[in-house]
């Protein structure tokens, strides 16, 4: 009779080894782990529930570690749990030991902080300013760094405000009429190199009458100075005073342009000093100076301008009975003021907005005191510059080269017929 031998599957001849003992499986009663934890649980004093919940999670923890090997047979879903509860132990144990303090950490609120100040770098003084009666030195660290103070002012500041200038200043609107005439180059050029040295900003508009010529117009590229070059459009047979006009046009233009600063008539041929300049900018409204001027008959100079107690005008210079019929007795050159006068009515509480112009229809001479009627009411609006009034900042000559037979566009076209004779 022919014997037949069953084979034992993978799967049961793993179970027969753990049934055999020759393997022994962590969840099975005859492992080690298990006699170990039941000899412990039988020699401890803990009671029961804690030795049953210990044991549990230790069968559940070596389970994830070492586990089984897989079944044939749906085997993967459990490889996926597995692996998932694996995962799942790693992050909370990692997770709980990155939360524990593992060293000593001191509380910052116990601490106090000092805020100490730093010392600046060691200042470096020429000899010769050390000698000064106005420095003061105040201390010396072991030659860290010295600290100097003139009164309440650091040399270092002074130093830093003499290198970069952060004050800001007014803009300086500069209306220049000019006409062709013998002088007028020597006259552009002049005041040109004035306006130079006078500390930006500042904005020189030169207004001509019909046309630009090019000659002026190449004498304010080489200026040096920001510039406008305007033109008047009046018809000369029209107009009486060219001057007016011009400067008409200039007004025109600051208003349609909203142009924020100090405006100041200032002509070619009149002689000014860079302090004029910078006293013009510290004007709020309206501000007026006394000016020397060279009488007609060129044998004296008068002063025509305010009298004042300080800053305040409480009357006027004046030496012509023809003249002394106006209201302010001011020149041309002796005045500036505001530009927002002339297109921020509301500002200044005007009554009126009609546009502020100078009056072509006066006589001769009463230009001034109508259009300084426009700008302020009385005296107590206006500011004397500088205080007291007692200096001379521009002079007036009245000097033109009325003999001399000047060319047509400023060029001569042909040699002079003139014959010299040679000694």
């Amino acid at each position: 009779m022919a014997s037949f031998r069953r084979t034992l599957s993978p799967a049961n001849h793993d179970r027969s080894q753990y049934q055999n003992g020759s393997t022994f499986s962590p969840f099975s009663s005859n492992s080690p782990s298990h006699k170990f934890f039941s000899n412990s649980r039988s020699s401890s004093s803990l009671p029961s529930f804690f030795a049953a919940l210990f044991v549990g999670l230790h069968r559940f923890f070596w389970g994830v570690v070492f586990p089984q090997k897989p079944p044939r047979r749906g085997g993967s879903s459990l490889t996926w749990r597995k692996s998932f509860f694996r995962c799942m132990l790693f992050f909370i144990v990692g997770f709980l030991l990155g939360m524990m303090p593992f060293g000593q950490t001191d509380d910052i609120r116990s601490h106090e902080f000092s805020f100490e100040m730093i010392k600046p770098p060691a200042v470096h003084l020429p000899l010769e300013e050390s000698k000064n009666d106005n420095l003061v030195v105040i201390r010396r660290d072991n030659d860290v760094g010295v600290d100097v103070e003139i009164g309440q002012v650091s040399l270092v500041e002074r130093r830093m405000k003499e290198m970069f200038d952060y004050n800001p200043r007014k803009l300086l609107i500069v209306v220049t009429p000019t006409y062709n005439r013998a002088l007028q180059g020597y006259y552009l050029y002049r005041l040109g190199q004035v306006l130079r040295l006078v500390n930006p900003p500042l904005l020189w508009i030169v207004v001509e009458m019909n046309a630009q010529s090019a000659e002026t117009a190449e004498i304010l590229r080489k200026s040096g100075v920001m510039y406008r070059h305007l033109v008047c459009s009046k018809n000369l047979t029209d107009i009486k005073d060219r001057g007016v006009q011009q400067r008409n046009t200039a007004l025109q233009h600051i208003e349609v342009h909203k142009l924020d600063g100090i405006v100041y008539f200032a002509d070619d041929d009149n002689i000014y000093t860079l302090e004029l300049f910078e006293r013009i900018r510290q004007i709020s409204r309206f501000g007026t100076w006394p000016v020397a001027m060279l009488a007609q008959s060129k044998n004296k100079a008068i002063v025509e301008g305010p009298v004042c107690n300080g800053s305040q005008v409480i009357g006027w210079h004046t030496n012509e009975k023809s003249k002394r019929l106006r209201r302010f007795h001011v020149d041309m050159s002796g005045f500036a003021f505001n530009s927002t006068i002339l297109w921020d009515p509301k500002r200044w509480r005007r009554p009126y907005s009609d546009p502020i112009r100078q009056l072509d229809t006066v006589k001769e001479g009463f230009q001034e005191t109508t259009f300084i009627e426009q700008l302020v009411a009385d005296e107590s609006q206006m500011e004397g510059i500088p205080d007291g009034c007692g200096k001379i900042m521009n002079w007036h000559l009245h000097l033109e080269a009325l003999g001399v037979v000047y060319p047509r566009g400023w060029l001569l076209q042909n040699n002079l017929d003139a014959i010299l004779p040679l000694n």
